[in-house]
């Protein structure tokens, strides 16, 4: 499968030359891209299911490339449960991350999580680790409550700004 950067380099040569369609086949993925005059549109599509033990990677939904949305659609995606959210999560604080990594919940695979539904946390408690590019960043939670909900599964790609964790504020 193609990289994130990958990806984003072959956008951006496309948009700026004058090719209207382009696909790239490779390991088991294919990658479609067509140029119209108001939308550019890059599709990813697995060529046959891929069955993995570890976490799938996760491709950002949109890359930033001159007006150019990027869809990626994965078979892996679809077999994956989707956690169940409060359907009144208005008075809920998302801790969010603040940074593309991957999340653990604890500091250590043989060491207890930092928290789980129904901790109490303080704003400088630490709720979880990103890791990026090697380098791993203690989470705090930012506000006084209780984690309601963990929202991300230990191990996942997470994304800038997506909801790691739900909390009742006290």
């Amino acid at each position: 499968m193609l990289k994130v950067q990958e990806i984003r380099e072959l956008i951006k040569l496309i948009d700026q030359s004058n090719i209207e369609e382009f696909t790239y086949e490779s390991d088991g993925a294919k990658v479609k891209m067509k140029k119209n005059s108001t939308e550019r549109q890059v599709v990813v599509e697995p060529v046959k299911p891929v069955v993995t033990k570890s976490a799938p990677a996760e491709v950002p939904s949109s890359i930033p490339a001159q007006s150019v949305a990027a869809i990626v659609q994965k078979e892996e995606s679809k077999q994956e449960p989707k956690s169940e959210v409060p359907n009144d999560d208005t008075d809920l604080h998302k801790i969010t991350s603040p940074m593309v990594g991957t999340f653990y919940q604890s500091p250590s695979p043989d060491e207890d999580v930092y928290v789980k539904p129904g901790s109490k946390v303080s704003n400088d408690s630490i709720v979880c680790i990103v890791e990026a590019m090697k380098l791993f960043n203690e989470i705090e939670a930012e506000v006084n409550g209780e984690i309601v909900e963990v929202l991300v599964k230990d191990g996942q790609l997470v994304e800038y700004g997506q909801p790691l964790f739900l909390v009742k504020p006290e």
